[in-house]
């Protein structure tokens, strides 16, 4: 995996974060294994001061344990945890809906609908990024349209533990992603809860299963089973 290099700005520390919290949700590093600040800062090329910030906010999401004079470990994470942040995601989405699809107006589904194009268009030309950020932008407009901040917070809170960049690079993925975006789509312009409902369950259990696949196949729980089997 090529090194990624961030500039120094403000937020550095949480995108210092962004950046460790994704590799343990994807499995490149692994429940027990060390997250170096002089080697992390050295692979991004900041110093130690916003790596060290990171590791303290992923340490109050759960994600790494101080040991002492040893540094900072990967939590362990089981696959009831992976599924227990979809569930959550599922339950707090259906209730933003709930509240969103009333007040979606013309314009409302109209900018939503471009939104979906700009998806469209990214999963064309293969553009990770513009996948990412498409796909940001439109759960961001229900988030908005639902006038429901805390809850919006509470589920970008749960949200910013999946790996976007993992499934924005699968092409099962973005098809299902886009056929759930129409199905969306058309829920809100004629005021189907029924059917948004069912589409949130969709797009939560597809990525549940496939972060799971992942996971397995990256070997994470390998140690947990061996140490079951003993």
């Amino acid at each position: 995996m090529a090194a990624t290099r961030l500039t120094q700005r403000p937020q550095l520390s949480e995108e210092v974060a962004d950046h460790v919290r994704t590799r343990i949700m994807s499995g490149q590093v692994r429940p027990g294994d060390f997250v170096r600040l002089d080697e992390t800062a050295a692979s991004l090329g900041v110093s130690v001061t916003p790596v060290r910030e990171a590791l303290l906010t992923l340490r109050g999401e759960g994600l790494v344990d101080l040991v002492p004079r040893r540094g900072y470990v990967v939590s362990p994470m089981s696959r009831q945890d992976v599924e227990d942040i979809f569930w959550l995601q599922t339950v707090l989405s259906k209730r933003i809906v709930d509240r969103a699809l009333p007040l979606y107006d013309d314009d409302a589904v109209e900018i939503h609908a471009q939104l979906i194009d700009d998806f469209e268009l990214a999963d064309r030309v293969g553009d990770v990024e513009g996948i990412v950020r498409a796909q940001f932008g439109i759960h961001r407009a229900i988030n908005r349209a639902s006038r429901s901040d805390k809850l919006s917070r509470f589920l970008s809170n749960a949200a910013r533990y999946l790996p976007y960049g993992l499934y924005a690079s699968d092409p099962d993925w973005r098809r299902a992603a886009l056929r759930d975006n129409r199905r969306m789509l058309e829920a809100l312009r004629s005021g189907d809860l029924a059917t948004a409902h069912a589409v949130i369950e969709d797009e939560y259990s597809t990525g549940a299963q496939l972060l799971l696949g992942h996971l397995e196949r990256a070997g994470v729980w390998d140690e947990e089973e061996a140490a079951r089997e003993a």
